[in-house]
């Protein structure tokens, strides 16, 4: 299998790189290369610089907006866009709900959300795993009983990333209680602003808010906000789960972190000499340089594999990308907390409200620290590590 790039996929890959740097605010830019989370307006800034360019939903279709680029032509703006690095469009729009809507959706559902997914007009939330439901998600609890032309919601769901700026949410709700667990279940949109809804903090280890609880009692969901059909929403939400877990690797965000701490390993000094000069700290790096160029094999034959992939099917391959990459993102955390070494101990927390402690070193060592604790989740969103190497077990080894 040819893995190198064509004469026009690498003019391309040009083409991205340009805009990249010619149009991504300095603002935004350095504080991802700082390690910080973009916040809601940068979110929104730079999605609408984006769609002004036509390439805010690159992978959806042409006729909704998309570009009609090939799979590699995706992975390499995919790519490109971690390397610069810029923000990712958000995910549960762009990547989840909206596949799902211009797939089984309604016309009307179509004219009213995608449009407005592709501008970031609407900030959707996802309304999946509940206390008891996470990788049992078959599990879930919250009800949506019809009365009239209505759904009534009761429930709660949890870890529901970045709620607290959700304007609607997409939600899994079960509205047969007496059939099999997958067959009950339905795939509602909820506004946010409806009354009955209330969203309440997790705050998670690292003193960040990123997640939430969200509780419905009594939430009137009006009838043509159901997706697709009732008690089919086991299948959009597989669907959707292969959809989230397209690029989920992250070669190139961990390419950009090798970047980042190569750079600063170069400046901290180790004993007289820069730490980037020590056996150990080399061995370490260059260890995980080997994995990573492996998972980038790896990602490259799945990208090449879509051109003759059922359209729509996930390839099981795709849980060795997340399995792999999620355990390479968590060891550049490892690493980048022995470059800062003491200066990880006081850390400014992700809330931005000050510092737990007074600084004792440089403004870069402050992020390190939650960053390696809040990446602990990473083996565990997307479908936990371990549901995927049963996956891997069932649908590629045939066990």
């Amino acid at each position: 299998m040819d893995l190198s790039f064509t004469p026009e996929e690498i003019a391309f890959r040009d083409e991205v790189r340009t805009f990249f740097k010619e149009h991504l605010p300095t603002d935004i830019r350095e504080k991802l290369v700082a390690g910080l989370h973009p916040g809601k307006e940068d979110m929104i800034r730079w999605t609408r610089i984006l769609n002004k360019k036509g390439w805010a939903v690159p992978h959806w279709p042409v006729e909704y907006g998309g570009t009609g680029w090939s799979p590699v032509q995706q992975y390499i703006f995919l790519e490109e866009q971690m390397l610069a690095p810029a923000p990712q469009t958000l995910a549960f729009g762009v990547s989840m709900v909206g596949p799902v809507i211009y797939t089984f959706g309604s016309e009307e559902q179509k004219k009213k959300y995608l449009p407005a997914i592709a501008n970031l007009d609407t900030w959707w939330s996802q309304g999946f795993s509940e206390p008891g439901a996470g990788s049992d998600l078959a599990g879930l609890r919250t009800t949506a009983k019809r009365e009239g032309d209505f759904y009534i919601v009761n429930g709660q769901k949890t870890w529901t990333t970045l709620g607290q700026h959700g304007d609607m949410i997409f939600m899994l709700v079960r509205t047969d209680p007496n059939a099999k667990k997958q067959e009950g279940i339905s795939f509602l949109l909820i506004d946010m602003k409806t009354p009955g809804i209330t969203v309440k903090p997790i705050i998670t280890i690292e003193g960040g808010h990123e997640v939430n609880e969200v509780f419905f009692d009594d939430v009137k969901v009006p009838v043509e906000n159901l997706v697709g059909k009732e008690n089919k929403g086991w299948d959009y939400a597989k669907f959707l789960l292969g959809n989230e877990r397209v690029g989920i690797a992250r070669v190139g965000a961990s390419k950009e972190r090798i970047r980042r701490i190569k750079q600063l390993a170069k400046a901290e000094l180790d004993g007289d000499t820069p730490l980037i000069e020590n056996q150990r700290f080399r061995e370490k790096l260059a260890s995980i340089e080997v994995e990573l160029k492996a998972l980038e094999m790896t990602q490259l034959r799945v990208v090449a594999a879509e051109r003759t992939r059922e359209k729509g099917k996930p390839d099981p391959a795709s849980s060795i990308l997340k399995i792999k990459g999620s355990e390479i993102q968590q060891q550049i955390t490892e690493l980048a907390l022995e470059v800062a070494g003491p200066y990880i101990a006081p850390f400014r927390k992700e809330t931005h409200d000050g510092w737990n402690e007074p600084p004792a070193g440089p403004d870069w060592a402050s992020p390190l620290a939650p960053a390696y604790f809040n990446y602990r989740k990473v083996s565990i969103y997307g479908g936990s590590n371990e549901i995927q190497k049963n996956i891997i077990a069932k649908a590629i080894l045939g066990l």
